[in-house]
């Protein structure tokens, strides 16, 4: 074994790379929320719950493993273009990591630009103290640091899935509205209204045909 070399099954890995392996792998959860469309889609599912009023149904774990499959779905091609221009070209020897990693993070910026609005992305270049020059284009923000647009790219999510949640709220607080003001009018006090109408919200929700609806709406409205 030579000095700053691991010795695996006949090929020599250097350290540093496996450190730098590790610690992606560690940093990979928070990538996914930070980087991918992940938030948007368990931020809208809680949302959704708590509107209905049915506290721990689905459980947490159903509503992550939905967004998980939701966030496969909708980031899909950027995988693949990362697969294609980085990943392929670095196992195959033909570029370096310091290459591999330049390319991959095209992909990933262009899905956050597409989805992160002007202002915000013009707040945190002020915030970072980062030159844009007379306006923002495409070739502008695609040169930005990932420290810019990553918390532009979480700041308009956090907005959107917020908005979606107001969105799914309504209608199921009128029905609480309507429930408590029959329950008041026939002197039912004492009756939780949420017990009457949590059959009428689910009710609703089922006759819309809620979940493919919420679905194919969340997934169109990414950019």
């Amino acid at each position: 074994m030579s000095e700053g070399f691991i010795n695996i099954n006949g090929d020599h890995v250097q350290t540093l790379e496996i450190l730098f392996l590790t610690t992606v792998i560690a940093l990979l959860p928070s990538l996914l929320v930070m980087m991918t469309s992940f938030t948007r889609y368990v931020i809208s599912f809680s949302f959704l719950r708590s509107a209905i009023g049915t506290q721990q149904t689905p459980p947490n774990i159903v509503l992550i493993g939905i967004a998980l499959f939701l966030t496969y779905f909708t980031m899909q091609p950027v995988f693949a273009q990362i697969r294609t221009e980085a990943y392929e070209p670095y196992a195959a020897e033909e570029i370096s990591q310091e290459e591999f990693l330049s390319r991959a993070e095209v992909p990933l910026k262009e899905f956050m630009l597409r989805n992160t609005k002007t202002t915000t992305l013009t707040m945190f270049c002020d915030l970072a103290h980062v030159d844009l020059g007379a306006e923002i284009d495409t070739e502008t923000a695609m040169e930005l640091p990932l420290r810019v647009v990553v918390p532009s790219f979480m700041t308009c999510e956090l907005q959107r899935a917020f908005m979606i949640g107001l969105v799914l709220y309504i209608p199921f607080m009128l029905i609480d509205i309507v429930v408590s003001s029959t329950l008041m009018s026939m002197g039912m006090i004492m009756l939780p209204p949420s017990m009457i109408s949590m059959p009428f919200k689910l009710l609703l929700f089922v006759t819309i045909n809620g979940w493919e609806l919420l679905f194919s709406n969340l997934v169109k409205s990414f950019h």
